[in-house]
């Protein structure tokens, strides 16, 4: 009579597919328990509906801004247009903690008064922000702020 062993293969087959199918099983209990009400742990928090997105208003006027515009004049009526030759003009105000570069100016003398519009970025604690504005020459050889305004 002939002795014929048992293969093992086939045992560690069936071993294998039922541990496969054990961590399935404790995988799916275990994330239902997350995606259902019962075991979220977050589920007294609630949704902050008063936060909404969009645009960022228009700030309001301080002393900080006002110091800001007239460092921003001076670096618009102190540069030399011709010396520049478009390349933009760095500044900042110590005081605030602002700073920016203006990358246009544009003078025009055809009302008879000198007046410089220019474009910059304002980098301040608010974030950064693009501004336009005008001075113009008054006959005292003083410049004079027309406009400021934050670029939409």
């Amino acid at each position: 009579m002939e002795v014929i062993t048992k293969s093992t293969v086939h045992t560690k087959r069936k071993l294998v597919k039922g541990a496969a199918m054990a961590i399935a099983i404790l995988s799916l209990f275990s994330l239902g328990g997350c995606v259902s009400g019962g075991m979220d742990i977050l589920s007294s928090a609630k949704v902050d509906r008063s936060v909404s997105t969009g645009t960022v208003p228009t700030a309001p006027v301080t002393t900080d801004s006002i110091s800001d515009e007239t460092t921003v004049r001076n670096a618009v009526t102190s540069a030399d247009l011709h010396r520049l030759n478009g390349q933009p003009v760095p500044w900042a105000n110590a005081s605030t903690g602002s700073a920016g570069v203006i990358d246009t100016i544009v003078e025009n003398a055809a009302s008879g008064q000198v007046c410089r519009q220019f474009r910059t970025t304002r980098h301040s604690y608010q974030g950064i922000a693009n501004f336009s504005g005008r001075t113009c020459l008054l006959g005292q050889g003083e410049w004079q702020l027309l406009s400021f305004q934050q670029a939409g």
